[in-house]
């Protein structure tokens, strides 16, 4: 029998009350049959007294950005989208950076950051927003690099290829992602909360910054008002959306709510080329595709966050061995791997396949402060410690 082990923190030793509770954190282990190993600490709900488990979901952030490139995917293969076609004969608008107007932008430069898009005009957009609207604000261009010429990390890509899901099926981006990935693996999952269980709403971890301040999710049970950031009057009105018009609107970017057990079959799904547990959802060569490397730092040809991003797919980023530059990997162990990382809100959070080993981890860890140390590989130590298996305060770490 696979040994499946769970560490659970104990709300005696640790109440709601403490001075300096222990971050909620969990890591799950798995390879192509099913999970190996669960491990969580902390309380998911500080107020409530509410432990944290291997089932409870969170806002995983810019994971979320691979979980979207998994929808692109399944429509690239039924034929409804292409990776290389000029985004703008969808969207029916121009999408062009003023500095670079013959320059098409593709879904392939969206989703791997070099479309030359920024964030300087906001990627968080009011419900009543356009996209055409923020893609007329010169900020939200480099005006210095054509696009396909220069890697800058940029969460308005993904509104962006959200926009492009929504024209090319006439579906609420939410709901698409629900009826792609969610739905046929079978996961209590879903964007900003749409589309997950009431026993999810009550299991969902609350994010807290290092300070201890409520950062997300503080829900109390309770199914979020408004899933979206509301329009700039305060309303909330979602019969107001049309398909392409405002990509932004489910957070495809970072708004991922799912557990670490759910996670895992997602990195399964990875690990599997394309199937799960005998079925297939995507290609093998869809997986190829994601994977391929579309740039690779070296030190000329972008922004790489102090030598964080070191080489990067289609939503992919592939962890670094030894490339000059960078900062290695937070596993510290020479190996090479896939997957994305995911920082917002106090939370760290890593899906991280290494197809060497046939094997993968999923984790995440909370309240951790914007200057946390940083340990051997230059990741911050929190992170690099729940990537090699060594949860806070925990009695042993994770297998």
């Amino acid at each position: 029998m696979r040994l499946i082990l769970y560490f659970f923190a104990s709300l005696a030793a640790f109440p709601a009350q403490a001075a300096d509770p222990i971050p909620a954190s969990v890591r799950v282990t798995f390879d192509r049959r099913g999970v190996t190993s669960a491990a969580a600490v902390g309380l998911a709900d500080r107020a409530g007294g509410r432990a944290v488990t291997a089932d409870s979901p969170a806002r995983i952030a810019s994971i979320s950005k691979l979980v979207t490139a998994i929808g692109v995917m399944r429509l690239v293969e039924a034929g409804r989208l292409d990776l290389d076609a000029d985004v703008s004969e969808l969207l029916g608008f121009p999408v062009r950076n003023p500095a670079f107007p013959d320059t098409p932008i593709t879904l392939r430069l969206l989703m791997s950051h070099r479309s030359s898009l920024t964030d300087g005009a906001d990627y968080v957009l009011p419900l009543d927003a356009t996209l055409q609207a923020t893609l007329a604000d010169p900020r939200a261009w480099d005006s210095q690099h054509a696009p396909g010429t220069w890697f800058q990390y940029t969460n308005l890509n993904f509104p962006m290829v959200a926009a492009v899901m929504e024209r090319a099926t006439g579906e609420r981006f939410d709901q698409l992602m629900q009826r792609l990935v969610f739905q046929p693996l079978k996961l209590d999952a879903c964007f900003n909360w749409s589309g997950c269980s009431d026993a999810a709403i009550a299991k969902a971890v609350v994010l807290y910054r290092s300070d201890g301040q409520v950062a997300r999710d503080d829900l109390h049970g309770v199914r979020p008002a408004c899933i979206a950031t509301p329009a700039r009057d305060g309303s909330c009105d979602l019969s107001i959306w049309r398909a392409g018009v405002n990509g932004a609107i489910f957070s495809p970017q970072g708004g991922v709510r799912i557990s670490m057990r759910d996670l895992a079959t997602i990195g399964r799904l990875l690990l599997d080329k394309g199937k799960i547990d005998g079925q297939r959802l995507l290609s093998a060569r869809s997986i190829r595709t994601l994977r391929r490397i579309e740039w690779a730092n070296d030190g000329k040809n972008g922004e790489s966050d102090r030598g964080f991003y070191c080489a990067y797919g289609l939503a992919m980023q592939l962890l670094s061995v030894g490339t000059p530059g960078c900062n290695g990997n937070p596993f510290n162990d020479g190996r090479a791997r896939f997957g994305h990382a995911g920082d917002a809100y106090g939370l760290k959070s890593g899906l991280w396949i290494d197809p060497a080993r046939h094997e993968g981890v999923a984790y995440f860890t909370t309240a951790v402060a914007p200057d946390a140390p940083r340990g051997v590989t230059g990741y911050p130590v929190p992170e690099e410690d729940m990537a090699q298996g060594r949860l806070p305060n925990a009695a042993s770490p994770a297998p």
